[in-house]
């Protein structure tokens, strides 16, 4: 049965696992489903349907599953859905979707650190990192091993690519390519392909070089972006990486953060 302290207000709805621990005062209400082994450790609040999975550690002040930031919002049945193994620090904020999506999304062994805000209809893939008061507006996707620093603001409608790295304070606008370092001095650009994340994420040199050298010809060749996709296509061996970043840009329907129209 699980752990509920005598302080917590748990909605009779609401489904817990049988080991799952709700620390003093949280709340839990509406039809809210909790996996096993997670914990909420003290003044949680977490509301509607709300789909919560396995071994995740929830901070004091969280809130998950609250009505969004969204005047076009009525009441909709919508949905909140949390992955397994995250972390979730001190007063994030976890916002419901809307009728456009119909959820918000967060996946796997993420870490999103105090004061974050997940907005409304954003999709967060796994092990991704969101340092202090990183901001999502809606609508945001981030990909699988992305890292966001503190204070990061993203516009809605935007992504993040996979494996890039966003400097702390960067006010980001356009979608960020997979694989770069964006620096936010003194505005937001690519700065660098993320090497060390690379490394340290297992790929090889010569993955990390066939990265490189798409790069080279989309932001130093001076060729339009469709032209630099076309050379690429020609010149390069299209490794599962290059395919990622051929798809990111082709799929791309607000822009790319320093592509060639930047120039």
């Amino acid at each position: 049965m699980a752990e509920i302290h005598p302080s917590a207000v748990v909605d009779p709805r609401a489904e817990l696992a049988d080991d799952v621990t709700v620390g003093p005062f949280c709340v839990i209400e509406g039809p809210v489903r909790i996996g096993a082994s997670t914990r909420l450790k003290s003044h949680v609040v977490v509301e509607g349907d709300t789909v919560i999975g396995e071994r995740n550690t929830i901070f004091p002040f969280t809130t998950i599953g609250v009505v969004p930031q969204d005047l076009k919002y009525h009441g909709e049945e919508v949905r909140t859905i949390i992955g397994d193994d995250n972390v979730i620090r001190e007063s994030v904020s976890i916002h419901r979707g809307t009728a456009a999506s119909g959820k918000t999304v967060v996946g796997d062994h993420n870490l999103l650190m105090a004061n974050v805000h997940v907005a409304h209809d954003c999709v967060i893939g796994n092990h991704v990192i969101m340092a202090n008061a990183a901001t999502p507006a809606g609508h945001v996707i981030i990909q699988d091993h992305a890292i966001v620093g503190g204070l990061v603001g993203i516009h809605q409608f935007t992504t993040i690519g996979g494996h890039c790295y966003i400097g702390g304070g960067s006010m980001i606008t356009k979608n960020v390519l997979p694989f770069v370092v964006v620096f936010s001095y003194p505005s937001a650009r690519v700065g660098a392909v993320n090497v060390v994340g690379m490394q340290r994420r297992g790929f090889t040199e010569e993955q990390i070089r066939q990265v490189k050298r798409a790069y080279r010809i989309i932001f130093r060749s001076g060729l339009s972006t469709a032209n630099a996709v076309k050379r690429i296509r020609e010149e390069l061996e299209l490794t599962d990486e290059v395919r990622t970043i051929l798809e990111f840009i082709e799929g791309s329907e607000h822009g790319l953060l320093y592509d060639s129209s930047d120039k």
